[in-house]
């Protein structure tokens, strides 16, 4: 905020001044010296330049003893929003950001100012050269935890990859089969100890040089001596041999069945072997990244791209304050994201019921009553799917007691018992201690509230904590509930050996060595298995969580996106966002 707009939003917010818009109010230098926290000599030059700019009016006092008179020709709020609309169309998105997350200022106002902001994101087209520039805009309320593909973990940086890198392979959800990506053919040994993949020629890394077998074979011994969290799953792999540049193959110590869904999932994307992508990422995928820090993400179409180059030449992710809902926004200009009406003409509401749930989870390397079954099926009982889709609303759609819809659509669902939650809470010795439970930023808050409220109907004490650190785990927290939510890949079997397997989750920050090691047993031979079995053998797995109480599942969300509509080929990725490499922007 320049210095004339913060000394204007200073003096009209002071509630020593008692300023009113278009009266006339007595006041003293002395007492704008104060609000101002500055000299009488400084306040008579700022008075100074806000007449000029027409911020006040001043009537200086005539004689000692004589009040002076301003007023304010301004409202706080027509002040910042012109503030903000100048510094956008000097194209300062990071300075329009920081006004809005750091003045003191009404929440409702913020709002106000988001919206604004909002109204000037979106697709823009610059047409300054013959050929013309078309941009993409998009906000988000969390910044990035990192874009490296060994450790990712979050639903959105796990699409951004997808977006700036590629599969050897990739999952197709409506057939349920694999389709050539880097490698155009692959196949098998009999015994499915052995794969082979033939690599597409002429694909070119962003930096680029071709992409040979070389890199599929750097990029998996990356995996293996980073110890990465995805590492478990390539376990059997013995020996990888490159056969020439585009040929490679992979012998293993066991059967593997499931060795496909390795290589199509985004943490296995083809990464150069000649760049440390842990501090620039480089990949094949139909954008690259040219600027990327924490107030903006910049990706621009990559022209060597080996599939159909994107409609869009640059797409530009800006970290923003707290949006409130949990939806994705894919505007144009002129679009007020808080007055979208699905009724209308102007906009497409697009629905994405998502893999996964919304669950709770208890810390067992924190002492407590939670250790005790009858305490944690009486806080199952409390926590009822039922009622918290039917109070609460919003994007829960249906209860869950699986991470797949489709498991629970099959329950006969009914309201638990408050009474029978009492019973067992007393039978498991619990006596009134504190329970703390930690809940994730933006979107935990009012379940959180519900849940406590719930508690105490049946003397159930739960202190709410946020948790600073979401969506990253951390067991050392003091937290006993762990309020989380887990969006699966299309590849659901993927999704859910990875929720088991993946270390850096949840699940594994939470659960202790040896409830690990239960499951650890249980999944063993998962990877030998053919379809229909692995099916049932993640089914008695999470039987196990669910059984046991380890886990108490809420429910399913539905992730919605609002778009113009001029927005073109709008094709859904992964966990709902759009897939920003088809979409175009029809010019009116």
């Amino acid at each position: 905020m320049d210095t004339t707009t913060t000394h204007y939003v200073r003096l009209a917010t002071a509630k020593e001044l008692f300023l009113t818009l278009d009266e006339p109010v007595p006041v003293t230098i002395d007492s704008l010296s104060d609000a101002l926290c500055c000299t009488p000599r400084n306040v008579k030059f700022i008075l100074r330049k806000l007449e000029e700019q027409g911020f006040i009016h001043w009537q200086p006092g005539r004689g000692r003893g004589h009040y002076s008179e301003m007023t304010l020709l301004r409202s706080v709020n027509e002040t910042l929003e012109n503030h903000l609309r100048e510094l956008i169309g000097r194209g300062k998105i990071k300075e329009a950001i920081e006004l809005i997350g750091t003045i003191d200022i009404h929440k409702t106002l913020q709002e106000q100012l988001l919206r604004s902001l909002n109204k000037h994101m979106g697709f823009h087209s610059h047409v300054e050269t013959a050929s013309g520039q078309d941009v993409l805009r998009m906000m988000r309320s969390r910044r990035l935890t990192g874009l490296d593909p060994a450790y990712v973990y979050t639903a959105f940086e796990t699409y951004l990859l997808g977006q700036v890198c590629s599969t050897l392979i990739t999952y197709d959800v409506k057939t349920e089969t694999f389709l050539p990506e880097l490698a155009h053919m692959w196949e098998s040994s009999e015994d499915h100890k052995m794969w082979t993949f033939y690599l597409r020629k002429g694909v070119r890394f962003h930096h680029g040089r071709a992409m040979t077998s070389r890199d599929v074979k750097a990029t998996l011994q990356r995996i293996q001596d980073l110890d990465s969290p995805m590492s478990w799953h390539y376990r059997d792999v013995e020996r990888v041999e490159a056969d020439g540049d585009y040929c490679i193959r992979f012998y293993l110590s066991r059967p593997n069945r499931f060795f496909l869904h390795l290589f199509s999932c985004i943490p296995m994307t083809i990464l150069p072997y000649d760049v440390d992508v842990s501090k620039k990422l480089i990949g094949t995928g139909p954008f690259q990244i040219i600027e990327m820090n924490e107030d903006v993400l910049v990706l621009s179409a990559f022209d060597g791209y080996y599939g159909i180059r994107p409609h869009l030449d640059q797409v530009d992710i800006w970290f923003v304050p707290e949006l409130g809902p949990n939806e994705h926004h894919y505007e144009l200009p002129r679009t007020d994201r808080m007055k979208l009406n699905t009724s209308n003409n102007e906009t497409t509401l697009v629905n994405y019921p998502a893999l996964g749930c919304r669950y709770i989870l208890f810390n067992f390397y924190k002492a407590g009553i939670h250790h005790q079954l009858e305490f944690r099926q009486a806080l199952r009982l409390v926590y009822d799917p039922v009622r918290l889709v039917k109070e609460l609303g919003g994007n829960r759609i249906t209860p869950a007691n699986s991470f797949l819809p489709w498991k629970s659509a099959v329950t006969t669902w009914h309201e638990t018992s408050l009474v029978d939650a009492k019973k067992l809470l007393m039978r498991s010795g619990y006596e009134g201690e504190p329970i703390i439970l930690s809940y994730p930023v933006n979107k935990g808050l009012k379940e959180a509230n519900w849940l406590q409220q719930r508690g105490k109907e049946i003397g159930l004490n739960i202190e709410l904590h946020l948790s600073a650190h979401y969506p990253h785990p951390d067991k050392y927290k003091d937290a006993t509930l762990m309020m989380a939510e887990e969006i699966l890949e299309d590849d659901w079997q993927f999704g859910m050996i990875n929720y088991f397997k993946n270390k850096s989750n949840h699940l594994h920050a939470y659960l202790t060595p040896a409830v690990q090691f239960i499951l650890d047993q249980k999944l063993d031979h998962f990877a030998q298995l053919d379809n229909e079995k692995r099916s049932v053998l993640l089914d008695e797995a999470e039987g196990l969580l669910r059984d046991n109480c380890w886990i108490l599942h809420g429910c399913h969300m539905n992730k919605k996106a609002q778009l113009d509509q001029s927005i073109f080929g709008m094709q859904t990725a992964e966990f709902g966002f759009m897939d920003i490499s088809k979409l175009w922007i029809k010019n009116q």
